[in-house]
């Protein structure tokens, strides 16, 4: 079976921001290519960090209202910059969390949960930036057809990987839904055949409907 990666569904051409640029450098960036967030990259090309649209009001916020009362009080920045000498460097959520373009749908998803990001940017072995990968990209396995999510169950995983005659079992899918029906020499087949169907780029839930030749009827749903 053929599983889709972080390189076939990654954005190419990423944009991004170097580490020295702007408040505003970012903000244009953002703005001009209908982006929520960048990476922040050094002289190399290698991601140090992640700047939003959050990082950058965050920051706003903290400026004096000029439409509110004077309030004098003591600095509690740090980092000694202000207005526009603020840089991606000083605005950027870090370290950046990477995907390699070889990871699977299933790697790249559990980095996101784990760390809590929408977008992982990709890098190559040198550890440059090759691409982002959003979860939107991700979710993009789950729009291939019903008829190509048979053809591969049928094809590669029963017939070719299992060996199983074409006669064996029979595959229906609708909206991702896979339901197999017919009988395996084994019982002990069957929980391996749902596994693998549910490995399937695109398969949201497997049910079946199997008999071992011996006449025990096994199956669960899964998904």
């Amino acid at each position: 079976m053929q599983h889709r990666t972080v390189g076939d569904l990654m954005t190419r051409g990423v944009i991004q921001v170097h580490r020295s640029a702007s408040l505003k450098e970012i903000a244009v960036s953002l703005a001009d290519n209908d982006v929520t967030a960048v990476p922040v990259v050094d002289d190399l090309r290698h991601p140090i960090g992640v700047v939003s649209e959050g990082d950058l009001v965050a920051r706003i916020a903290e400026r004096p209202d000029p439409a509110g009362p004077v309030v004098y009080a003591a600095p509690t920045r740090t980092d000694g910059t202000a207005g526009d000498d603020i840089t991606a460097e000083a605005l950027m959520t870090a370290p950046a969390e990477c995907a390699r373009p070889e990871w699977t749908v299933v790697e790249a998803a559990r980095a996101m949960e784990s760390a809590g990001v929408k977008r992982l940017p990709v890098v190559d072995e040198a550890g440059r930036l090759v691409g982002i990968v959003s979860r939107g990209d991700l979710l993009r396995v789950f729009l291939r057809r019903d008829g190509a999510l048979r053809e591969e169950i049928s094809r590669d995983l029963l017939a070719r990987t299992l060996g199983l005659a074409p006669s064996s079992l029979t595959v229906e899918v609708a909206d991702g839904r896979v339901t197999l029906k017919g009988r395996v020499d084994s019982a002990e087949l069957v929980p391996v055949i749902e596994r693998l169907c549910l490995g399937v780029d695109g398969v949201v839930s497997v049910d079946t409907e199997i008999v071992s030749r011996s006449g025990e009827t096994v199956g669960e749903s899964i998904g």
